[in-house]
């Protein structure tokens, strides 16, 4: 879960919802929400513990279609954009650190359409993407161990920030009770900014720091005792990682009034205006440190999870069938891992990723409650079915949990029509490489 969105995304948040104490309540929303989709999850999981997540339930509960549409559009854009934007973070981060070293072109082409340049900057980024998804290529506890290694650097660079905000610089609690209604919010879009608009707005700025609290769930089939480790995975993810964020957001506030957060620039980070009180000249260069291993650490995550979706759906005759083979000496799917890599690669080099995941981070939470919705679905037909861990709260936390989703999917039809048409045409995007595969499945 832990990125750079904790980092970043505060200065938008407090333009959304114009102040702190609102920006507060939305980190702590954000997380409940994520909790609560967490309840659903942990049951189908520990239920149905295969290779794929998501892909496997929604085709189990709604049709094949829904799990290929699900499995299109997180390879295509939603999980390869975001490796794509996370590499290229990665490498701009080392770059900030370095004084700006990487940004000299190593050669350039002129076409028709423009110049492209190829910068060691892009080269790093490239090589990041590679060098993870060979990491993961070894082996599932290879993987693993790397991500623990990731994890706990980036729980320490959080509690860094947090602590030296908080104990180290000076500052006021007062700021938690004014607005940010001074401030210039640069690059806000003025529909966002206030009203239930603005906090739904707000919601998915948060909600896209804590997505991954799901990733496990596509390494099920690989996980020991899953019945007993996945529901502890999620419940003790989301509430250490909710913990930390609120921790680091008051330090934010305590520093910085809302408006000060507000009139950051975007190309900066609250993060790094905020370290500046108390490290001083330094903290450019530690805060591009801290986000470089942020960055490279969900990179990790992504791969190391995401690469089960393409194999699962390859595995059903819906995707490439190649893509299905996995390594004699791991098990670990190398070419699914391969081809996730080559594709964020394109999307890295053509550098049309950033929108492409803007728009599809409602509809990934469109599919996070088709999911929690499949937990009604399987009540009632696999009624038989062992369930190692039942839902808390069902069905009353559930049924929450999809009516804010489906609230938040609405709002962004209003806030962000633009990105909601995006999204929903990649999904349709799909559908021909749908009606391809299933008639081979009809012909075989």
């Amino acid at each position: 879960m832990i990125g750079t969105g904790v980092f970043l995304k505060t200065r938008v948040m407090t333009c959304n919802v114009g102040s702190a104490t609102m920006v507060l309540l939305v980190w702590v929303a954000a997380g409940l929400l994520a909790l609560a989709g967490t309840v659903s999850y942990a049951e189908v999981c520990a239920m149905i513990p295969e290779a794929g997540g998501d892909y496997v339930y929604l085709r189990r509960a709604y049709g094949r279609w829904v799990g290929f549409l699900y499995g299109w559009t997180f390879f295509a854009v939603a999980r390869a954009g975001s490796q794509a934007a996370l590499a290229v973070s990665f490498a701009i981060f080392l770059n900030v650190a370095l004084g700006g070293a990487l940004s000299a072109d190593l050669w350039s082409v002129h076409t028709v359409v423009g110049d492209f340049h190829f910068t060691a900057l892009i080269a790093l980024a490239l090589l990041s993407i590679w060098a993870v998804a060979l990491i993961n290529m070894r082996s599932v506890a290879t993987g693993g161990q790397t991500a623990v290694i990731l994890t706990v650097m980036k729980v320490v660079m959080l509690m860094v920030i947090a602590f030296g905000a908080l104990f180290l610089a000076t500052g006021h609690w007062g700021h938690l009770s004014q607005s940010a209604s001074m401030g210039r919010c640069e690059g806000v879009d003025p529909a966002a900014q206030g009203g239930l608009a603005g906090f739904g707005a707000a919601m998915l700025g948060a909600l896209w720091a804590y997505d991954g609290w799901n990733n496990v769930t596509p390494l099920a089939g690989e996980i020991k005792d899953p019945e007993r480790n996945l529901p502890r995975a999620f419940f003790g993810g989301i509430l250490v990682v909710g913990a930390l964020y609120i921790a680091i957001n008051l330090g934010y506030f305590f520093v910085l009034s809302p408006t000060e957060i507000a009139n950051i620039p975007a190309s900066s980070s609250v993060a790094t205006e905020v370290a500046q009180h108390f490290m001083g000249p330094t903290a450019t260069t530690v805060t591009a440190l801290i986000l470089m291993i942020s960055s490279l650490g969900s990179l990790h995550a992504s791969v190391l999870a995401n690469s089960r979706i393409p194999y699962a759906m390859a595995r059903e005759g819906l995707f490439f069938k190649s893509l299905a083979d996995v390594s004699p000496k791991t098990h670990v799917p190398v070419k699914a891992i391969t081809a996730q890599a080559a594709w964020a690669t394109v999307l890295a080099l053509s550098g049309s990723y950033d929108h492409l995941t803007d728009s599809v981070i409602f509809a990934s939470w469109m599919f996070y409650g088709l999911s929690t919705g499949s937990l009604f679905v399987f009540r009632m037909t696999l009624k038989d079915q062992p369930r190692p861990y039942r839902a808390f709260g069902y069905p009353l936390v559930p049924a929450v949990f999809l009516v804010l989703t489906s609230a938040l999917i609405i709002n962004t039809f209003y806030s962000s029509l633009s990105l909601a048409l995006t999204g929903i045409g990649v999904m349709l995007a799909g559908m021909p490489f749908y009606w391809y595969w299933s008639r081979s499945l009809k012909n075989s």
